[in-house]
């Protein structure tokens, strides 16, 4: 049986999973990624996050907030970048310095949780799902520090890595399609955009029946198409622009690429962001409006 085609998980999170009634599918895969029970409580959103999504081609898709009162942030990238580390580091600290007001002491820093699903290769290393976090290991004795009972009742953690953040990186486009955990299913549909009938993740059959393309109205479905048109073409200029590829074509073809993509955002995205995934000035895209 030839599987149903499924919206991006990415496209998704932009347009269904912000709402309430579709909260399952996010906690399911969070579920499965953190072993822990995930309850989100709301999304938040912040205009310094989404100029700073804007200004980097970040693909910042939620910002939420768990029962426990962690924040986490779920980030699709498709961009290759080399200071990819340095940029997430810098998102998490944005986000701590966001959530903590003025005059409260330090004890109330907000844990921040870094969830990064990446279509490029990242780094060196063989597995395809990374997790870094903070711990204190002794120069002599080879132990690692603990929060006494005081700290933990104040800062209402168990250990030290659990006041520092923690990053996962997913590198989806290096699993080898194999499902050999509730996890992998996850990775699986992140990679292909399908389900199978024998997955049994949580939240994974809540993703197969919300998430199907035929769900979606023409003028969705349309624009999804669109989208995903846009970032094939991203991904090939931004590939030239590291020497990785070269996309063919003269100078004569990519411009008018480009104002046909333009053309297609039009109704969706402001001049400045069009500017930016296209490289048209702003006087051109007006020009393409009128």
């Amino acid at each position: 049986m030839t599987e149903r085609r499924l919206i991006s998980f990415d496209w998704a999170m932009k347009r269904l999973l912000r709402s309430k009634a579709n909260f399952e599918i996010l906690e399911g895969f969070l579920s499965e990624l953190l072993k822990d029970d995930i309850r989100i409580l709301e999304i938040l959103e912040s205009e310094s996050n989404k100029s700073y999504r804007e200004a980097k081609f970040n693909r910042v898709d939620l910002k939420v907030q768990n029962d426990k009162n962690e924040i986490i942030i779920i980030e699709v990238q498709y961009d290759r970048e080399f200071d990819y580390l340095q940029r997430i580091l810098f998102g998490t600290s944005k986000v701590i310095t966001e959530h903590i007001r003025e005059s409260k002491p330090y004890s109330e820093i907000v844990k921040v949780i870094s969830v990064n699903i990446l279509y490029f290769d990242l780094g060196y290393g063989k597995d395809y799902i990374y997790h870094g976090a903070t711990a204190f290991k002794g120069l002599h004795c080879d132990d690692e520090l603990q929060l006494d009972e005081r700290q933990r009742s104040l800062y209402k953690k168990e250990g030290v890595g659990n006041v520092f953040p923690e990053y996962y990186l997913i590198k989806v486009n290096i699993f080898d399609d194999i499902a050999r955990d509730t996890l992998d299913e996850w990775i699986y549909f992140l990679k292909n955009g399908e389900i199978k009938d024998t997955f049994q993740a949580k939240g994974i059959k809540q993703a197969k029946t919300k998430l199907d393309i035929l769900a979606l109205s023409d003028k969705e479905r349309h624009a999804y198409d669109r989208y995903v048109d846009d970032l094939h073409y991203e991904a090939s200029m931004v590939e030239s622009s590291y020497g990785w590829g070269v996309i063919k074509g003269t100078k004569q073809g990519k411009k008018q690429r480009s104002i046909e993509i333009a053309a297609n955002l039009l109704d969706i995205l402001d001049f400045e962001t069009i500017a930016l995934k296209t490289g048209l000035t702003i006087e051109e895209i007006k020009a393409i409006k009128a």
